[in-house]
């Protein structure tokens, strides 16, 4: 006879995993704003320029801001004033660094 599985188990687990890969993903994003400089803005300034990007339409625009990006993460971006360049450990990823939650 086979034995019941125990969902209560399997769905603590998926809760436990999801959990863990948002915090992932917020400490990452917060090395990025650390390595970009950007922690030196004030949080309403950081807010308001996400706000735009996120919400911008324009194809070249967006395409310019990817390529300083990638250019960062590869090294051959401007460094920012004080702060580090190129990719750190724990850091996001070259593939965009979209983390799934």
């Amino acid at each position: 006879m086979r034995k019941p599985r125990d969902f209560d188990s399997e769905l603590k687990v998926l809760a436990d995993k999801a959990k863990a890969l948002r915090e992932r993903r917020v400490r990452q994003l917060g090395e990025l704003v650390t390595a970009t400089g950007a922690d030196a803005l004030d949080a309403d300034m950081l807010a308001g320029a996400l706000l735009h990007a996120a919400t911008v339409k324009d194809a070249v625009t967006k395409e310019g801001w990817r390529k300083a990006g990638a250019a960062f993460f590869l090294g051959k971006g401007s460094k920012p004033a004080g702060g580090p360049s190129g990719q750190q450990s724990g850091t996001l990823p070259l593939d965009g660094g979209a983390a799934s939650a």
